[in-house]
């Protein structure tokens, strides 16, 4: 700030300094609407800057000003005095050479210092000799530097040592502040701060207490804040975490595991595989496995700066891979609500699991399926028209799978009789007649067959024309020769069949036909013999 002009300086007349010197033992008081105030321009003021101490509500028909430094009229305190007449100036024991009054009474003060800090009075005498006094205050702060923080332990162990973080420099009237992860501070039983909040002590240190730390200072002229400080907490190592999870691998393929474990410094790694040391490596590739290579993984973690150790077991089987089912059936057709079908999974693997397929879907078991312990075997009971389609197995252990051949069941309806036609219920009374009457005649064929001479043979005709008188055969009344042999084209029984016993007089039985009518007349040639049996005889009847 540039000071304004300033009055020159002449010297103090001597009659005006008698003036001033009397007028200290009179003062006068102002109306309360006019009180004489001083202002501090700026009110806070950073050390090296100018600063203006304003004087408000200054009274007329004034002689002069003086100014002192504290809060009484001492003359050995004067820093400067005013005669308004003459305008002079007058320096005083306490002037500094960089202050400055003007005539309304106001002082100016350039580059001011932190000793320049406290309370000016200023006296000011009428021509009546009356006398008014005011006090104002001067605060000058110094402009703060870029703090930095310091810690008591560069390397604390997590849960051991305490550490102790410093703001630096100290100043006087500053106001400390702390922040973490450029948060405020959080409230915690391990985090204490000095009266002046200056240090911070970690009691005792964690890894979560890694930082970043930044420390700021306050005046009210000025804030700075330092650049972030990260503490190096040494921690570790946890428990080592063994990547991927898996456990089981297929025969021919690789293995690579990988250790990681938190630690501060970095840890430090190596494996044992069944009890035999490997060269120190985080990452452990073997390609191609065998069965040779299952059992345990052992990864070892060392922190170098702690000294600790710690590790991880990891079991590792080899599966060898599965080979391919067969599914066998107990019936590849069956018929729906009468039959079961019972399905076989066959498989020379051990240690597998098994389960099944229905159309390359996974199988929904109902509560006609049921399966065996090892669901080797599914059995379906009574089968339904909806099981119908593909069914497979599958065998699998936790690397490998392999499926059957698909196997496809066809399910048949079951017939069942829904009513009966006028037709068929014609016919079946026609036949229930036909085999009464039949019936009949075989009680008839029979009793003569139980009196006939052995060896004799029976033929068999049906109902034809009236007999004919001009027929005199005893056997065969009413029945004229044959047109050709085997053929007998009436017979004299109406529409009742008869039983013809064999004799002379009868055609050869394998060459006789027996009709009701002509036109219907039946060859019987392919006969050898009439009498095989009873059943033989009765299906010829009925078919007739």
């Amino acid at each position: 700030m540039e000071s304004p002009s300033a009055p020159a300086y002449r010297g103090l007349v001597p009659r005006q300094g008698l003036l001033l010197a009397a007028s200290l033992l009179t003062l006068w008081s102002l109306p309360t609407t006019a009180q004489l105030t001083i202002e501090s321009v700026p009110p806070n003021a950073a050390e090296g800057k100018d600063v203006l101490l304003r004087v408000h509500n200054l009274p007329g028909n004034l002689i002069g000003c003086i100014w002192y430094k504290g809060e009484i009229v001492d003359t050995s305190h004067r820093i400067i005095s005013y005669v308004i007449d003459t305008q002079t100036t007058t320096l005083g024991p306490a002037h500094s050479g960089r202050e400055t009054i003007y005539p309304n009474g106001s002082l100016l003060s350039q580059g001011v210092t932190l000793q320049d800090t406290g309370y000016y009075t200023l006296l000011a005498t009428r021509n009546d000799l009356q006398h008014a006094q005011v006090t104002g205050q001067l605060r000058v702060y110094p402009e703060l530097p870029k703090p930095n923080i310091t810690s008591n332990n560069s390397l604390p162990e997590e849960h051991k040592d305490p550490v102790v973080l410093t703001c630096e420099p100290q100043v006087q009237d500053t106001t400390y502040l702390w922040v973490i992860n450029s948060q405020s501070l959080p409230v915690s039983a391990r985090l204490q701060l000095s009266t002046d909040n200056r240090t911070l002590t970690l009691l005792p240190a964690t890894r979560n207490d890694t930082g970043p730390y930044e420390c700021e200072t306050r005046n009210p002229v000025s804030a700075r804040r330092s650049d972030p400080f990260t503490l190096n907490v040494v921690y570790g190592p946890d428990a080592p975490t063994i990547s991927p999870s898996d456990s089981h691998y297929l025969r021919g393929t690789n293995l690579n595991l990988s250790c990681q474990a938190a630690s501060n410094p970095p840890a430090q790694y190596s494996w044992l595989i069944n009890g035999s040391s490997q060269h120190p490596t985080q990452e452990l590739f073997i390609p191609n496995i065998t069965s040779n290579y299952s059992g345990s993984y052992i990864c070892l973690a060392h922190n170098s700066v702690s000294g600790l150790n710690r590790t991880t077991i990891k079991t590792i089987t080899v599966y060898e891979p599965v080979g391919k089912p067969t599914l066998r059936a107990s019936n590849a057709t069956v018929t729906e609500h009468k039959d079961a079908v019972v399905l076989t999974c066959l498989t020379n693997d051990t240690g597998i699991s098994i389960r099944w397929l229905f159309n390359n879907q996974s199988l929904l078991l109902t509560d006609r399926m049921k399966l065996s312990q090892d669901n080797s075997t599914l059995t379906i009971d009574p089968i339904r028209r909806e099981d119908a389609g593909d069914y497979q197995c599958e065998v699998f252990n936790l690397v490998n799978s392999s499926k059957s051949e698909p196997f496809r069941l066809d399910v048949q309806s079951e017939q069942k009789d829904t009513g009966y036609s006028v037709g068929t219920i014609v016919g079946s009374v026609i036949g229930v007649l036909v085999v009464v009457a039949l019936g009949a005649s075989l009680g008839y064929f029979l009793y003569l067959r139980r009196t006939r001479r052995p060896g004799s043979l029976w033929n068999l005709c049906l109902p034809g024309p009236p007999t004919r008188p001009e027929d005199s055969r005893p056997h065969l009344r009413g029945i004229t020769p044959p047109k050709h042999r085997g053929v007998l084209p009436h017979h004299p029984q109406g529409r009742r069949g008869v039983l013809v016993p064999p004799g002379p007089e009868t055609p050869d039985p394998v060459d006789v036909a027996c009709a009701r009518e002509p036109a219907l007349s039946v060859m019987l040639s392919e006969i050898s013999q009439w009498e095989k049996d009873k059943q033989h005889m009765i299906s010829l009847i009925c078919a007739i």
